[in-house]
């Protein structure tokens, strides 16, 4: 008879609390059966439940209990175990719709491809009994981007010129890396800024998270594209700036045409608020506005475009 929860982490976790043993699991498909104390196994390898994975947003915990941190009770090693999720919903772009899919095996099929890339997150996939693609995915070792954009206190001036050129460096490496995906036509898929990391070690950019993929009849690599755009002008403005957050007096001289196409209430024309931002930068800014007539359909253009701007802030 195959040992119990409570015997195999007696054996392999003895200062895990036995009184919060569980039951062990080779079959994921019911994920929010799975939590603390139960055992994953997956092949050769037992997977302790430490939790579920939540993400922060806007100030608020976002549970994913289809996404469980772990620890590899044969190796010691923290894992997150993505188990397998389907869901489809409509995203808006102006007068476009986007149909976006969570798809595990496309995440899988990224995960094949980047490997040894620390561009990106490092994993592999293993099937539960039920085939079931369980994606063990390595910790990344580093912060959030906007984390780490947000924790500064300084002034926007001064952020801009000492901070920001080197920001714009590992910036426009990151967008090179999504390029290097569409050349091999594939798509990170939900590029967002919670979803780009910097690594402790090297401080080089590191995209997480593969498991969308989306349908955007205008532009294959579209919806790619205006995530890139939404993490520029984070970065560009030191944090988001909106109608609602600037000062009347700077709140007259904006209109409609100043903000996203994506989110009609963020300010993408920043040159209003920051007026030593360079024009080259701002055009670069404004390709994402809802006054655009023309998007950026490849990442090649945007990373151009970009190096252009990099030169015209110097040093």
């Amino acid at each position: 008879m195959p040992p119990s929860a409570r015997e195999l982490l007696s054996r392999l976790a003895p200062d895990f609390p036995v009184r919060h043993a569980g039951e062990i699991f080779t079959d994921t498909t019911q994920f929010m059966r799975i939590g603390y104390g139960d055992v994953i196994r997956l092949a050769d390898r037992n997977f302790l439940v430490l939790r579920d994975e939540a993400e922060r947003r806007f100030g608020l915990e976002d549970p994913k209990y289809w996404v469980k941190r772990c620890r590899c009770l044969e190796t010691g090693g923290r894992n997150l175990l993505k188990l397998v999720f389907h869901e489809s919903f409509p995203m808006t772009i102006g007068s476009m719709v986007v149909t976006c899919t969570r798809s595990p095996r496309k995440e899988s099929r990224i995960l094949d491809l980047v490997r040894g890339d620390d561009r990106f997150m490092q994993g592999e996939t293993v099937p539960d009994t039920e085939d079931n693609p369980v994606r063990i995915l390595d910790v990344v070792a580093g912060k959030r981007l906007d984390e780490k954009i947000e924790a500064l206190e300084m002034p926007h001036r001064d952020y801009f010129h000492d901070l920001f050129p080197d920001i714009l460096d590992r910036f426009i490496e990151a967008c090179e890396a999504i390029g290097w995906l569409h050349e091999r036509n594939e798509k990170h898929g939900d590029i967002r800024r919670d979803h780009l990391y910097v690594r402790y070690d090297t401080g080089r950019y590191c995209w997480i998270d593969f498991d969308y993929t989306f349908d955007f009849q205008e532009s294959p690599f579209g919806l790619d594209l205006f995530g890139l755009g939404n993490i520029i002008q984070f970065l560009v403005g030191m944090g988001q700036h909106t109608l609602q957050s600037v000062p009347p007096d700077q709140r007259a001289d904006l209109s409609s045409a100043d903000c996203s196409i994506m989110f009609p209430n963020r300010i993408v024309n920043l040159k209003k608020l920051f007026p030593y931002i360079p024009e080259a930068l701002n055009n670069v800014l404004m390709r994402f506005s809802l006054e655009a007539n023309v998007f950026y359909d490849a990442t090649t253009d945007l990373v151009r475009d970009l190096h252009q701007a990099r030169e015209a802030l110097g040093g």
